[in-house]
């Protein structure tokens, strides 16, 4: 399957129903179809592309945006999304400008990863899958970004909508892709979400078997997710409390009324 460029401009998609044409002309999509996803109602796919759009946020799933950093600096726009809580994604280097602008109105959850094919991202979706549904669970919104909003922001909520809907990883990624289509995951993380299919569906089918008299709807959908052996983050000693969670050594918590703020280094 190929992915669309960074400029978001001139390629073509082709994967089962979902096609994706791109003018190279007038930066504009034409003849665009996507699959049917189960159990999802907002979050449309875009039929018309602009590059312009490349720096504004999009509905992926319902509570749910993706987009770049540039959005998360406009509180206005923030307020209209009714965002709650915010992903700060970033490599080191750019801590002193992407970071936390209104942390006494967000909660916020900050990763400082690299935009590498070595970096390891398996490890942190259980602690961003249960930081989102923790925020969807309690009525709030999130927005997840990165600098650009091209890769590393949009291959964590791929990894998200992967669990929160039960999808393959080709159907996760054609899905995120159908709302923002200028994203472009390196290979290692494609490859990383790719093994992470097998893990997190072991984890839910283990949880399914261990209750399965329980129907309840499980709101934490990345509980489980250690059962494949993976580090997770919270190895160091973790604690969670009712308005926040402080991580390990590396961690930083900052506690406000009703926000709480972290800061993960991996």
């Amino acid at each position: 399957m190929d992915f669309l460029m960074d400029d978001g401009r001139a390629s073509t998609s082709t994967a089962n129903s979902y096609q994706t044409v791109v003018s190279s002309d007038t930066n504009k999509l034409y003849n665009t179809s996507f699959p049917v996803l189960p159990d999802v109602a907002v979050g449309q796919p875009i039929d018309t592309w602009k590059y312009e759009m490349r720096r504004e946020a999009q509905l992926i799933l319902p509570q749910l945006y993706l987009g770049p950093f540039q959005t998360s600096k406009q509180l206005d726009v923030l307020l209209g999304y009714g965002v709650t809580h915010i992903v700060c994604i970033r490599d080191k280097k750019e801590a002193l400008l992407v970071k936390p602008r209104f942390p006494d109105r967000f909660t916020y959850l900050t990763l400082d990863i690299s935009d590498h094919e070595d970096q390891n991202l398996i490890r942190i979706f259980p602690q961003t899958t249960r930081f989102i549904d923790d925020a969807i669970s309690r009525g709030g919104t999130v927005f997840v970004h990165c600098n650009g909003g091209i890769s590393l922001a949009p291959s964590v909520v791929v990894g998200y909508v992967m669990v929160a809907k039960q999808l393959s990883y080709e159907d996760a990624v054609r899905w995120v892709q159908s709302r923002r289509y200028c994203m472009s995951l390196n290979q290692g993380f494609l490859n990383q979400l790719k093994e992470y299919e097998p893990i997190y569906r072991a984890s839910v089918h283990s949880l399914s078997a261990s209750s399965p008299t329980d129907s309840r709807p499980r709101k934490r959908s990345g509980e489980a997710m250690s059962s494949d052996g993976e580090d997770e983050l919270n190895e160091s000693g973790e604690v969670e409390g009712n308005e926040g969670t402080m991580s390990g050594s590396n961690g930083e918590w900052t506690h406000r009324p009703m926000r709480t703020m972290q800061r993960v280094e991996l």
